[in-house]
């Protein structure tokens, strides 16, 4: 009877050896650091260091799942503390087999790991192998998926995480197939959003208004028939109609995005592009990254529709042809192809892409015989 009761007093005190230890490990370092036997004595948990006494709680912790050992290549011997709950997944695995196979896919991680290598690294025979698989599935302990960079092999994962951003392809990929229409629609709102941000919306009301013109030397109002002779047969005619125009006016211009004047500190950044995708609910329930918009933007910028410029210590971005930009929006056009912008990009003459296009005109102060733009541009000598 006496002999009865030290036993469960021995093993109450190991189970409290146990859980101190344990609980010691975990303050100690995170889950991945390892301890020597040294370092374990030194965390004051086994009384008087004793070495018996830890032996036997290290191998009652490994046996529960909580321990995991590890071998140096120099023979030390080193542990290592598992969380509770992955501990109970080991605790579930009923052969070696089973334990063998979960411990890879678990190293694994997010990115899962092929049959095939579990087969190479195990050295196990086929049909055991598939039978442990089969049996960790039954528990809920892996489940197989595809790995978008290896499409036609069977991959396997713990089934408790998510595949990694690597195996899926992250937001860019549904249903393990690369969605380039919900990029390019991204690419398009972003780009309008931008488009938005580097520019001021012109409707130029009033440009080059009440600016009343002399006529010119030569020049008789009422068009080129008028001080002409007619012949006989025209007497019976009347005269043709000229167009009137009200003297000091222009025909109404349409609307566009101007360039920001110089030392503009309001581009829009990387994190301001982001909010503005999380806000609109355009990912459909994807969580997009300041990293993953930067891809998108990135994309951009190749195209040489975007470029980024430095003010006031951070990076935003703007549109790269920043002359006129059309008003009309990128995003929403059925129509393949680049963003449209206001002017003519078929010729590569000044006037397409004059930032002072509208004050223009002979006798003001710009014009075709003064345009420094074209003296620059007639004096390329471009291959």
């Amino acid at each position: 009877m006496s002999r009865t009761a030290g036993g469960d007093a021995d093993t109450a005190k190991l189970a409290v050896w146990k859980e101190a230890l344990y609980e010691r490990c975990k303050e100690a370092a995170p889950e991945n650091d390892m301890f020597s036997q040294d370092d374990l004595l030194r965390l004051d948990v086994i009384p008087n260091k004793d070495l018996m006494l830890l032996a036997r709680v290290v191998q009652s912790l490994s046996d529960d799942k909580l321990f995991i050992t590890m071998r140096e290549a120099s023979g030390q011997v080193l542990w290592k503390w598992r969380d509770a709950q992955e501990a109970h997944k080991y605790k579930q695995c009923t052969t070696d087999e089973q334990v063998l196979v979960y411990s890879l896919v678990d190293d694994a991680g997010g990115d899962g790991i092929w049959s095939q290598t579990l087969q190479k690294r195990l050295n196990m025979h086929d049909s055991v192998l598939k039978n442990a698989l089969k049996q960790l599935q039954t528990k809920g302990l892996i489940a197989p998926f595809k790995n978008v960079e290896h499409p036609n092999k069977k991959m396997y994962i713990k089934a408790s995480i998510r595949p990694s951003d690597r195996a899926t392809g992250g937001p860019w990929y549904t249903d393990q197939n690369f969605d380039d229409a919900f990029i390019e629609e991204l690419q398009r709102v972003v780009f309008d959003f931008i488009k938005r941000q580097s520019s001021y919306h012109s409707t130029h009301a009033g440009s080059g208004a009440a600016r009343s013109q002399a006529p010119k030397k030569g020049v008789i109002q009422g068009g080129t028939e008028r001080g002409k002779k007619r012949d006989a047969s025209e007497m019976s005619k009347p005269p043709s109609k000229v167009s009137k125009t009200t003297p000091g006016t222009t025909p109404r211009k349409e609307a566009a995005l101007l360039p920001l004047p110089a030392g503009y500190t309001g581009y829009p950044s990387v994190r301001d592009i982001a909010r503005l995708l999380s806000s609109s609910g355009i990912t459909n329930n994807t969580i997009l990254s300041e990293d993953d918009v930067r891809k998108l933007i990135d994309v951009l910028v190749w195209d040489n529709l975007i470029e980024p410029v430095r003010v006031a210590g951070k990076i935003g971005y703007r549109v790269a042809r920043v002359v006129k930009q059309s008003t009309e929006p990128w995003a929403g056009r059925e129509e393949p192809g680049g963003p449209e912008p206001y002017t003519s990009p078929y010729t590569e003459a000044p006037c397409g892409r004059c930032p002072v296009f509208d004050l223009c005109e002979d006798g003001g102060p710009v014009g075709p015989s003064n345009c420094e733009y074209f003296k620059t541009w007639l004096s390329r000598n471009d291959p």
